[in-house]
């Protein structure tokens, strides 16, 4: 007995493990039609969605996939026992300047940033948010750095196009500032975010550095010498006598 396309679609997407474009189906189902796939996509879209499931149906990098609503990621994540990853505010920074600017080299990133990004651009690549595209025709044929699919995935974004315009940023900005003094936020009720600290190199400052000194102790962390505490000691205001009439 045939089966339906719409179920064998949904089977494939429900064992993959990455999200499943439409050439991919193609691949496996040589008698399907493309237009069938795609309607049999957006009617499983539009069933989950009418159904009110922990789940839909995305369109994510150039694929579809099925992904939990992130009102039960809290839950997920308590059943794997795990830690969403967090990337830093100088990775993030990094992230986005060559996903606006790709094909982009190095010394382009670090004159937008104004600091030295080795350390951040080898920790993307190896959580594969960005690959080498190449190499550009310069005097030391520096590399060419771009955005792989997997970011896509992790923004939940179905291309690079997707990403919000750079007027639509300055817009939702200005947005903010216009209701700042409407309604004024209690800065204790704003979730504390946790910030790498940034060396010059861009690398994580030890935390060393980041100690203040105790009190009685200066920034090289030795005591005042005692000719410093007598002279603390029998130091005293100068007496000064009455204010001469003008």
């Amino acid at each position: 007995m045939p089966k339906s396309l719409k179920l064998i679609v949904e089977a494939l997407l429900f064992a993959s493990d990455r999200p499943l474009s439409v050439k991919d189906f193609r691949s496996w189902l040589p008698d399907a039609e493309p237009a069938g796939i795609r309607s049999a996509l957006k009617v499983l879209k539009y069933e989950y969605e009418a159904m009110g499931r922990s789940f839909n149906l995305r369109e994510v990098a150039g694929g579809y996939q099925f992904r939990s609503h992130s009102d039960f990621g809290p839950y997920i994540l308590r059943m794997l026992q795990a830690t969403p990853a967090r990337l830093s505010r100088a990775a993030l920074e990094t992230l986005a300047i060559i996903a606006y600017k790709q094909p982009i080299v190095r010394h382009e990133i670090e004159r937008v940033r104004g600091v030295e990004s080795g350390g951040i651009l080898r920790n993307l690549l190896e959580k594969d948010l960005i690959r080498i595209m190449g190499r550009k025709d310069l005097p030391g044929r520096p590399l060419i750095y771009g955005t792989t699919r997997r970011f896509l995935e992790v923004f939940d974004l179905d291309s690079i196009d997707s990403l919000p315009k750079l007027k639509e940023i300055k817009a939702f900005g200005n947005e903010d500032h216009g209701t700042e003094n409407e309604a004024p936020v209690r800065e204790e009720a704003l979730p504390q975010t946790e910030e790498d600290p940034q060396g010059a190199d861009g690398e994580r400052v030890p935390e060393q550095s980041l100690v203040e000194p105790e009190a009685g102790e200066d920034r090289a962390g030795t005591a005042p010498s005692p000719e410093e505490g007598e002279q603390g000691e029998d130091a005293a205001p100068e007496p000064q006598g009455p204010a001469e009439d003008q």
